[in-house]
């Protein structure tokens, strides 16, 4: 099946659910299918964006920019999800223990606003990795379109070119309690480090990059290509003075470069 056909087989599946409420977070494919669901459904589609302390900023201030760009309605969910049980201590089945809470909760604010079913924007890339938040997702019933429809994410980006969406070509982006080691406490000033860290990494132009966290050094993930711009010295010089200032002691350079997943259990 090509990717039209499996475009609109994508349309066909929101269009017979009749309503949905989609779980926004503003990356590449949530935002690809919240789009694709509100041009069907019109209003009959909504954007629920869950805001916690694993959730950058900037990335919250672009869910926004876009729902009002489209016109589309949204509805905020502010969580503290550090006073969730068991989350603040890192375990590897962290991601299950926050998706479930945030999105048991989304379902509710779906049903309140009458709408009856809740989407997410997992593709069939996310089903070759670690990735215990899909449990959530099956045992919540939730809806995931873009997976059912068979569609990868070079094919979002395809699509989404096409659609002139403003995340075609947007890096990959995870929640930042992904940059830490399991079993490492995370508490929110560790997150708000990562987070002034990350955005200076973006300041810099570094498109797609990670900061990974082994207590009180920085680990930097970045494209391969990307190594000998980092390695100049007024660079360098900046990227320390900014680490520190956020309160690392060390920082260093991982030589195989940005990868998915790097701090999930037997990476390497």
């Amino acid at each position: 099946m090509n990717v039209e056909e499996k475009f609109e087989n994508l349309k066909k599946n929101l269009r017979e659910l009749g309503n949905v409420a989609i779980a926004f977070s503003g990356g590449v494919d949530s935002t690809f299918l919240l789009k694709v669901a509100h041009d069907v459904l019109g209003d009959n589609a909504i954007a629920i964006t869950a805001i916690s302390e694993f959730f950058p900023a900037h990335e919250i201030e672009d869910t926004k920019i876009f729902c009002r760009r489209e016109k589309i309605r949204q509805i905020i969910l502010e969580e503290k999800i550090l006073d969730v049980e068991n989350i603040s201590d890192n375990p590897p089945d962290r991601c299950y223990l926050c998706k479930k809470n945030l999105f048991s909760k989304i379902l509710k604010l779906a049903e309140e606003n009458k709408i009856s079913h809740v989407a997410e924007g997992s593709n069939v890339d996310d089903t070759g990795d670690y990735r215990p938040g899909m449990k959530a997702i099956k045992e919540l019933q939730i809806k995931s379109p873009l997976l059912s429809a068979g569609i990868c994410k070079s094919e979002i980006r395809t699509l989404s070119k096409k659609l002139n969406l403003p995340t075609w070509d947007k890096p990959s982006f995870a929640c930042l309690a992904s940059r830490f080691v399991h079993g490492e406490k995370i508490t929110a000033q560790k997150l708000s480090r990562v987070e002034r860290a990350e955005d200076f990494l973006r300041e810099k132009k570094f498109k797609q990059f990670r900061v990974r966290v082994h207590e009180n050094l920085a680990r930097i993930e970045i494209l391969p290509e990307d190594f000998e711009k980092i390695i100049r010295s007024e660079i360098r010089g900046e990227i320390v003075k900014n680490f520190r200032d956020a309160g690392f002691d060390y920082v260093s350079l991982d030589l195989q470069g940005y990868r998915t997943g790097s701090m999930n259990p037997g990476a390497k």
